[in-house]
C-alpha cells in the first residue's frame, strides 16, 4: 500500500483492488493550498475546519464521521470515539485494515487513550499521530503513546509547516522526545506486510502540497 501526506492530518491511503481512503481533508483557509483529491472513502475525525472539508474530495461513495465497524472495498474500517464526555472535543480514531496491514489515524486526540482504546490499538502496524500540540497531543504525549503501542512505523502529523496559519509546534520536538536524530524521509511511503520493520521506525513524510 501507499501512504501520501498532504499536511495537517490529511492522508491518502491506496492499495490495488482496495478502496482509496482520504483522512481529515482541510479547507483552503489555513495557508495550505486547497485540496483536490479523489477517493472512495473520506473519514473525518471531528468537526473542525482543518479536518472536515469533505467537499475537497471527489468520487467519494462513503463519508465516515462516527464510531462503528465498516467493510468498504476490501478495507475493514473501525471508528473508535475518544473524548466522548465532551462533545466539543469529540474525536474519532479510525483504523484501516488492508489485508493485514493496519493503519491507525488518531485524528485530533487530546490525551493518551483509555486502556480499552489502547488494547484496540495494540495490533497497529502504522500509527499516524498528531505531535504539534495546539488542540491535540504534544510531542511528549505522542512519544509516550508510541512507546505504549510499539507500532512498526510511526508517522507524525499535525505540526507546523511553512505558510500554515495554525499555531503548532514543529516536528523537531517530537523527534527529540523519540531520540531520533536521522529520521527516514519519504514523499510516498510504500509498505507491505512483508517489509514492515521489527523495531519502531519513525518516518517523516514530505507533504504533497
Amino acid at each position: 500500500m501507499e501512504i501520501t501526506w498532504y499536511g495537517l492530518s490529511c492522508f491518502r491511503l491506496t492499495e490495488r483492488k482496495h478502496a482509496t481512503i482520504v483522512t481529515d481533508p482541510y479547507n483552503g483557509n489555513l495557508g495550505l493550498p486547497q485540496l483536490k483529491l479523489k477517493s472512495d472513502v473520506v473519514t473525518i475525525s471531528h468537526d473542525a475546519q482543518g479536518h472536515n472539508c469533505a467537499t475537497a474530495v471527489s468520487g467519494k461513495t462513503h463519508s465516515l464521521t462516527g464510531p462503528g465497524e465498516y467493510e468498504i472495498g476490501n478495507v475493514f474500517i473501525t471508528g473508535i470515539v475518544t473524548n466522548d464526555n465532551d462533545d466539543a472535543k469529540r474525536n474519532i480514531i479510525f483504523m484501516f485494515d488492508f489485508d493485514g496491514v493496519t493503519v491507525a489515524h488518531l485524528g485530533d486526540i487530546t490525551a493518551v487513550p483509555k486502556q480499552t482504546q489502547i488494547e484496540a490499538l495494540e495490533q497497529v502496524n502504522v500509527l499516524l499521530v498528531p505531535v504539534g500540540s495546539g488542540n491535540s497531543l504534544n510531542a511528549a504525549q505522542a512519544s509516550e503513546l508510541v512507546s505504549m503501542l510499539e507500532p512498526n512505523i510511526v508517522i507524525p502529523m499535525h505540526y507546523a509547516l511553512p505558510d500554515l496559519k495554525l499555531n503548532l509546534d514543529g516536528v523537531d520536538r517530537f523527534l527529540k522526545e523519540m531520540g531520533v536524530t536521522d529520521p527516514t524521509e519519504e514523499t510516498i511511503l510504500k509498505i507491505s506486510k512483508g517489509n514492515l520493520p521489527e523495531e519502531t521506525e519513525t518516518v517523516i513524510l514530505v507533504p504533497k502540497l
